[in-house]
């Protein structure tokens, strides 16, 4: 599947902060996204985001 930046994806685990819904903020060979419940950001390498992110867990904005 493929991402840009403003995308809302689902991770399979959830945040400590209890959200699983996050904003792509950077895309390439490295992935930046920003939890949507608290604001933090993380980076994840190409490999780690796939894993992160559920099959088909891509949402309309």
């Amino acid at each position: 599947m493929v991402y840009s930046l403003g995308d809302k994806v689902i991770t399979k685990k959830k945040h400590p902060c209890g959200g699983d819904v996050w904003t792509v903020i950077r895309t390439g060979a490295d992935y930046k996204i920003r939890c949507d419940k608290c604001g933090r950001v993380v980076m994840l390498s190409y490999t780690e985001f796939q894993r992160a992110v559920k099959n088909g867990g891509k949402r309309d904005a």
